[in-house]
């Protein structure tokens, strides 16, 4: 059985999943309490989809050092 491929889920979808607001989200980023936001083209970002599991897990105490980036 092959892996299944990480997906890149908009910046919508984040928003549906976590319940976080645009600007909550953004400023956890910042604090590094929530996973950073990859290029995906010159307008585009995106997330990991493991990256947003991994904070929906335990998101009180996540923190991007604890993660693979």
């Amino acid at each position: 059985m092959e892996p299944v491929p990480d997906r890149i889920l908009r910046l919508n979808a984040v928003l549906a999943r976590t319940g976080l607001s645009r600007s909550t989200l953004y400023r956890k980023m910042d604090n590094g309490t929530f996973p950073h936001n990859i290029k995906i083209s010159t307008r585009c970002a995106g997330w990991r989809e493991s990256a947003i599991n991994e904070w929906l897990k335990n998101p009180m105490f996540y923190s991007v050092d604890d993660a693979d980036r």
